[in-house]
């Protein structure tokens, strides 16, 4: 009968297991030097090794030369408990044994001597999953076991042991193996079952075990049943739903080109293959992350899990953003990935999440805005031209970095209109202003409402039951019409002569050394550009090193 890749590779001994070096030098020296602990926790994510070690364990506590760090794997007991047949090497599945009644089956064998072997093994796979009351029953055996009894509880979520187990036990933490360490593994098994593949096709098919042997090792066993005994690398993508940087090249493309049309009929032609909007977007999260540790780290880093030549095609499309741009797209790839995992439309939101890119793409740095800001706009790069929909496009033109796609549309100009004459009237130019913008009933307060002009700032005295059709909006949109729409005003309500226009308002007399610290501080060119800007009024001026 046909055995899988996984369990026909399987380690048999410590030299054989991928990475955990920590694990393995801690556990050979236990072993040599006979300090065997009676509880032990391997924890780590799927796959890494956590079960296969403790069955090594197991046959270096009981193999007949031992205990010894290299069992002899041709006795008897080295090929049971190698079989899964030992009688004194139990292993107990708790996601289906983890009531209270198997763990108090299991503290009745556990008084026994072993049948035939040194040590007693209970191999406890998934022990997260034991009740509490299970772990209670079990918590005085664990502390006290007898001598020739060893526990080896394996769990992927540690942190769901509980702290009474976890202190009476030893606890190693298996970590994900290195991408470029299954690589060799997998090459060496291909090799020994006579199957032609690549670098590309082997980089495929570790990215689809995330760092973990079992999941690599399925995997490959899928692409041979797919494609013989030559793997293309093509074929065993589309096998497991993976995209290549060819198929995540169109959203690059889309977005140094502000193409919207083009995103749109990317989303079309996945929902067409029945491909997965979650899956979809979960890979470009991933991609567009690699983007970003491509720009930072460069192409040689070992932070990217990717072949040679992707880690080139990575560099030259991250050469074509920013490192602001990358991060911006990362995090909204991110925030779409988690909405489509609650969506009733997912197709709407992927549309959305990748327009979304597209207009971060065209956001302006707040220097660069404030830069732009009654001047000249400083030069920035021209978009180029949209790619065609769908098709393998060309090469685009690298972005400046931390510019907009787009140039910000430049504010108006400031109408710089010459200073008023105090002998204008402005009680009638203000009144007929607002009847030509339809003010009719500013107007008419106008009409009884003073106007006055001191030291060049424009003071309107009005009565006070005119408060509510008479303010800064409706004398602002006058001001603009006659021509001065930054010239400073003040709005007061109160008693008003009606034979005239009130008079002027006079300010309180200051010292004559606050008059010239003001007059300095009013005169300077970055003050007076930005009152030209953006208007208001200067209430107080203070020498900051004189309080």
């Amino acid at each position: 009968m046909y055995q899988v890749i996984a369990r026909k590779y399987r380690p048999q001994t410590f030299d054989d297991v991928l990475n955990q070096d920590h694990i393995k030098t801690t556990l050979r020296n236990a072993i040599a030097q006979n300090r065997i602990a009676h509880g032990y926790i391997f924890s780590g994510q799927r796959g890494t090794g956590k079960t296969t070690t403790a069955r090594i364990v197991a046959l270096c506590l009981n193999c007949e030369k031992g205990p010894t760090d290299k069992p002899c794997g041709v006795c008897a007991s080295c090929v049971e408990i190698a079989a899964g047949g030992a009688v004194d090497v139990i292993e107990i599945d708790a996601a289906s044994n983890r009531g209270i009644n198997e763990m108090r089956e299991l503290r009745e064998n556990v008084r026994y001597h072993p049948a035939r072997d040194r040590y007693k093994v209970f191999i406890i796979d998934e022990a997260h999953q034991i009740t509490s009351e299970a772990f209670n029953a079990l918590l005085k055996t664990i502390e006290e076991p007898p001598e020739w009894a060893v526990f080896i509880l394996c769990t992927t979520e540690s942190h769901k042991i509980p702290a009474t187990i976890a202190s009476r036990c030893q606890h190693f933490s298996f970590r994900s193996v290195d991408f470029h360490d299954l690589i060799d593994r997998m090459r060496e098994i291909c090799v020994q079952e006579g199957i032609e593949t690549d670098d590309e096709t082997l980089a495929v098919l570790a990215q689809a075990g995330e760092g973990s042997v079992r999941d690599s090792l399925s995997a490959l066993d899928q692409a041979i049943a797919c494609c013989g005994n030559k793997l293309d690398a093509a074929q065993v993508r589309a096998l497991l739903g993976a995209f290549g940087l060819d198929a995540m090249a169109q959203v690059t493309t889309a977005l140094s080109a502000q193409d919207g049309s083009a995103m749109l009929a990317l989303v079309d032609e996945l929902e067409r293959n029945g491909g997965s909007p979650q899956h979809f977007s979960r890979e470009l999260s991933r991609y567009v992350r690699n983007l970003l540790v491509t720009k930072i780290s460069g192409e040689s880093s070992r932070l990217v899990t990717a072949s040679v030549a992707e880690k080139k095609e990575l560099a030259r499309i991250g050469a074509m953003f920013s490192e602001e741009d990358l991060t911006r797209y990362l995090q909204l790839s991110l925030d779409l990935f988690r909405d489509l995992q609650f969506s009733m439309q997912p197709r709407f939101h992927l549309e959305i999440g990748l327009l979304k890119m597209i207009q971060a793409g065209r956001l302006v740095a707040i220097e660069e805005a404030l830069a732009n800001l009654g001047g000249e706009p400083r030069a920035v790069a021209a978009p180029p031209a949209p790619a065609p929909k769908m098709a393998a496009a060309p090469p685009v033109a690298p972005r400046t970095a931390a510019l907009p796609q787009r140039p910000p549309t430049p504010p108006a100009p400031v109408v710089a209109a010459a200073p008023p004459s105090a002998d204008d009237d402005w009680r009638e130019k203000l009144q007929s202003a607002m009847i030509k913008a339809g003010l009719q009933f500013s107007a008419d307060a106008m009409a009884q409402a003073g106007a006055a002009l001191v030291n060049n700032e424009l003071i309107v005295t009005a009565p006070k039951q005119f408060q509510l059709d008479l303010g800064r909006e409706e004398i602002l949109t006058a001001l603009k019409q006659i021509g001065y729409p930054a010239l400073r005003f003040k709005v007061v309500f109160g008693d008003v002569n009606s034979e005239g226009p009130a008079p002027a308002v006079k300010p309180a007399p200051k010292p004559a050394a606050q008059d010239a610290v003001t007059e300095r501080a009013l005169g300077h060119p970055e003050v007076r550009r930005y009152r030209d800007l953006f208007g208001g009024e200067v209430r107080n001026v203070r020498n900051l090193k004189e309080s």
